[in-house]
């Protein structure tokens, strides 16, 4: 599912979804080595080929979309349909792109695509990530850790912001 449209008030111009297309792996492939390289490292698992092989191995262009920000390639989402949910992976931002509302942009956008269809998102976040904050935010919750991993879980039509209870 190649998600499109959106916006953001991230510097003074807004953001585009477009889809993937088999020539953007390669960038894609840097772009996961350049951001996964601490915590991998962290957790004693960094491997300069394996880390983009792995990328190469998975990628799905007709899942994949590129986030542009002014023009310019920023990060890539992938959302998978799998074991009757949504699977959400390989999503990196550029380092410059972190920390200014863009992740959590095209995170609401991707949630929202899922609620219309009634279906939970799953993904798996590198244990002491913190990225994993980003989809607590977002009402994703644990399902399960092993030593490198922790699998997430979002239902459908989870509100994030909203009091407990209605």
């Amino acid at each position: 599912m190649a998600v499109s449209g959106g916006s953001a008030s991230v510097g003074h111009e807004g953001w585009v979804l477009r889809g993937a297309v088999a020539a953007d792996v390669e960038v894609i492939a840097e772009l996961r080595a350049a951001v996964m390289r601490a915590d991998l490292e962290r957790l004693g698992r960094y491997d300069e080929h394996r880390v983009r092989q792995r990328l190469r191995d998975s990628f799905s262009p007709q899942h994949t979309s590129v986030i542009m920000l002014g023009g310019e390639f920023a990060g890539c989402v992938t959302v998978r349909p799998a074991e009757g949910r949504l699977w959400l992976e390989h999503f990196y931002l550029a380092p410059h792109c972190q920390g200014r509302g863009l992740g959590s942009a095209v995170l609401r956008t991707v949630l929202q695509r899922a609620d219309t269809q009634d279906v939970t998102v799953g993904l798996n976040v590198l244990r002491g990530s913190a990225a994993r904050r980003l989809y607590e935010r977002h009402g994703f919750v644990v399902e399960t850790e092993d030593p490198v991993d922790v699998f997430m879980m979002r239902p459908p039509e989870v509100r994030t912001g909203a009091p407990a209870s209605a």
